[in-house]
């Protein structure tokens, strides 16, 4: 009877067990943080040393849905790689109504490059980040165009530009064998009697973010309150009754087992993604938003012969009808440890968001709130749409032959295409015109300053340390007032709360400093070069160029 009565108690005792371990299968583990950073990207792993730093005692949490960081946006052979800094970028001065020159976007982006030089210095001399010539180098930046109009547009650009202090050693030229010395690829087998135009800045950089990324999030890896969650993806938003969220993610290496993330604060630093995400929280402010994919396509050439006799980025006009975004540029890159020239972009349509994403990504982020301005854009946009379906259609021939406007004498066998990444344009709800396009980035955050998105692509990952910034300063502005985080910001950003623009000695100041740690060149610019002047435009211009985000970026 003993005997029977045991195992009974046996037997009641595993089913009992069983039923309480399934039951806690079933109910989803929860894991707590102070921070939850969604994406292993630039923008995560900025914000995320930034409070290392700042709040060292707060917990962090990184997912990524892919098996390691930097593997979509950032990745160095998914952008340009482009330091934005606004030194050969024209699509950063539109030409106005009245046929002048606006510098207000080109100065903005160059202050801001300079808060990036800044924080990744600083980097450097707390040993955060290593090996400066892995991951940032000097490659000249260069604006070169062709045609009566397009020149007199870069003089009158050049003139513009030097009313900044900041754009203060560019060079001008419309001499074949000055622009020939510059970029002998870009000027050999050129028709000597084609009208050309040039500027060129010696400080120009060629970036790496990846390797920025993965030298961050190593060091971050290193700190007891940080965790990465590779192939870990996001399924959906709570918010809680104490406005703290509850983010349930499933393991995509496990059969997809879901876990709860609770967070005091979330980043959606997703790239093209952050919107759907961003939709998924719930919050108000998400409904004023939509989005546009836009990918990007190279050619690459890893010839040695191409490779050693090319060491600049070259930016040109966008071709007449042709949105800015279409600006092409034959460019030296440093990647994996070796040289190689990439030139493009073209751009490529899918509905995808991401590189790595679904092609029901459009159709999913488009909701009753967004479907209407997304309409009206397209339609007061219809120039990107037909660039856009053009760039589709391209064959392999004219590739070649718009290399060939850069490069006359290239060869075919020297080149292969290569698939860049994925790029959202914002699409921001406007009362005037139903929906406007975007250019830049944009943080969308609730108003308890709980959670926040970053949306857009340009100049993206260039300006990811002073977009941290500003997103700090909206949703932990209390803190952000605090002498403790502003004494530690002055000290990441030695130029914090000060405009450089206007102040010779404090821009030199600055450059000479980011470039010995960085080991970058740089010498005292000198005085400006004479350049002819831009003949005043016959007739008004019809308006502003519409500003379109780079898709190279």
């Amino acid at each position: 009877m003993m005997k029977k009565m045991t195992a009974v108690l046996f037997s009641l005792a595993v089913g009992l067990n069983a039923v309480s371990m399934t039951a806690k299968a079933d109910a989803p583990k929860e894991q707590q943080t102070d921070v939850l950073l969604i994406g292993g990207g630039i923008m995560s792993a900025t914000l995320g040393t930034y409070l290392q730093e700042l709040q060292p005692d707060w917990s962090m949490t990184m997912v990524e849905r892919l098996d390691g960081v930097a593997k979509e946006s950032s990745n160095g052979w998914n952008n340009a790689g482009t330091g934005h800094s606004a030194l050969m970028e024209l699509n950063y001065t539109p030409q106005k109504k009245d046929g002048s020159i606006s510098i207000e976007k080109a100065v903005e982006i160059n202050e801001a490059f300079q808060i990036s030089r800044q924080f990744w210095s600083h980097q450097v001399n707390s040993g955060v980040l290593h090996d400066p010539h892995s991951f940032i180098n000097t490659v000249p930046h260069m604006s070169f165009v062709w045609g009566d109009d397009n020149v007199n547009f870069l003089r009158g650009r050049y003139a513009a530009l030097q009313q900044s202090t900041l754009f203060r050693g560019m060079k001008y030229s419309e001499d074949h064998a000055q622009i020939k010395e510059w970029a002998p690829l870009v000027m050999e087998g050129r028709d000597p009697n084609q009208k050309v135009a040039a500027t060129r800045t010696e400080i120009g950089t060629d970036v790496n973010y990846g390797e920025i990324t993965r030298q961050l999030v190593g060091a971050l890896q290193k700190k007891e309150h940080f965790n990465l969650a590779l192939n870990t993806e996001v399924r959906g938003f709570k918010r809680n009754a104490d406005n703290s969220w509850s983010v349930t993610v499933a393991d995509l290496k496990h059969n997809e087992e879901e876990h709860v993330i609770k967070a005091k604060f979330v980043f959606i630093g997703a790239g093209g993604a952050a919107l759907k995400l961003l939709q998924e929280t719930g919050i108000p402010e998400a409904d004023n938003y939509g989005g546009f994919p836009v990918g990007g396509q190279f050619l690459v050439s890893e010839n040695p012969e191409v490779v050693n006799r090319h060491l600049a980025k070259v930016y040109g006009q966008a071709s007449v009808g042709a949105p800015p975004m279409s600006v092409p540029h034959i460019d030296t890159r440093m990647l994996d440890g070796k040289r190689v020239v990439l030139f493009g972009p073209f751009a490529t349509f899918s509905t995808k968001f991401l590189k790595n994403g679904s092609l029901w990504d459009l159709l999913s982020s488009t909701t009753t709130s967004n479907i209407v301005p997304m309409m009206n854009v397209g339609l007061d946009n219809f120039d990107l749409v037909k660039y856009l379906i053009s760039q589709v259609m391209l064959s392999d021939e004219e590739r070649f032959e718009a290399l060939k406007e850069y490069y006359p004498q290239a060869k075919k066998e020297d080149w292969r295409l290569w698939q860049a990444g994925q790029r959202v344009q914002i699409i921001k709800r406007d009362e005037k015109e139903g929906g406007v396009l975007r250019l830049g980035t944009e943080v969308v955050s609730d108003k308890e300053g709980t959670i926040a998105a970053l949306l857009g692509a340009s100049p993206g990952a260039s300006t990811a340390a002073p977009i941290m910034l500003h997103l700090m300063e909206k949703v932990f502005k209390d803190k952000v007032a605090t002498p403790e985080w502003q004494a530690k910001l002055k000290t990441i950003i030695p130029s914090y709360g000060t405009k450089l623009n206007g102040n010779v000695a404090a821009t030199e100041q600055e450059l000479e400093y980011t470039s010995r740690v960085l080991q970058l060149k740089y010498e005292k610019p000198q005085a400006a070069d004479v350049a002819p002047k831009a003949e005043p435009q016959g007739k008004p211009q019809p308006a502003v160029n519409k500003p379109v985000a780079d898709i190279a970026l």
